[in-house]
């Protein structure tokens, strides 16, 4: 199964980096770095709600209504800018799926894309229905109807083979409580492991390397 971060690099990623740094006015390197770090943020997010068996029914019922049709359409979605309607959708997932972390993780996410945190948010509110999209297209292709099967389908989508040091990556910035002092110990992880990127090629730290500092 192909990683959240693949698709990124794909035809369809750029058409949705480039829709949404169109639709919310902000730069398309920056927006990049931004969604490469923001969705496996998101959906570590949602892998850790979905561990219990109301969160899991929870996020199977908001994924039979985004079913990826949200994907049929990425030229009028973004012709014209994202109509309100999806945005607002958006805030709510955001609200579901990070809770009071929402502003903490957008503040880490934003000093690191070298941006401001509002601007982090209205990238977020765009693509968040996107990504639940995504979400819900693998859903249906991958016949998923029980909790251990979308478990296995976001760790699948987050790199079934991703180190502990990558995972912990991803729950340092949920555990984000605003203040900006994890920013340094996020940066410390990714640098620190910057020359071992090499040896996990197709890993989600890789990815996120390659997408924060530009390697190939």
């Amino acid at each position: 199964m192909a990683g959240i971060l693949d698709l990124l690099n794909s035809d369809t990623g750029k058409a949705i980096i480039s829709g949404v740094a169109g639709s919310t006015g902000q730069d398309t390197s920056k927006t990049s770095s931004v969604l490469t770090m923001a969705l496996p943020v998101l959906m570590k997010a949602m892998q850790r709600n979905a561990s219990t068996e109301q969160g899991a029914e929870g996020l199977m019922g908001a994924l039979n209504k985004h079913d990826g049709g949200i994907l049929d359409n990425l030229g009028d979605l973004f012709n014209g800018g994202v109509n309100t309607d999806v945005v607002q959708d958006g805030s709510k997932i955001l609200n579901h799926v990070l809770g009071n972390k929402q502003q903490g993780v957008e503040k880490v996410i934003g000093q690191k894309a070298g941006m401001d945190s509002g601007a982090v948010a209205d990238i977020l509110k765009t693509a968040a229905p996107i990504l639940m999209g995504v979400l819900g297209q693998q859903k249906r292709q991958s016949n998923v109807s029980s909790a251990g099967d979308l478990s296995g389908l976001l760790s699948g989508l987050l790199g079934g083979n991703s180190t502990q040091k990558e995972q912990s990556f991803l729950e340092q910035i949920l555990d984000a409580d605003g203040d900006g002092s994890i920013v340094d110990d996020v940066a410390g992880m990714i640098l620190g492991n910057a020359n071992n990127s090499q040896q996990k090629s197709g890993g989600l730290l890789g990815g996120l390397l390659g997408g924060i500092f530009g390697k190939k």
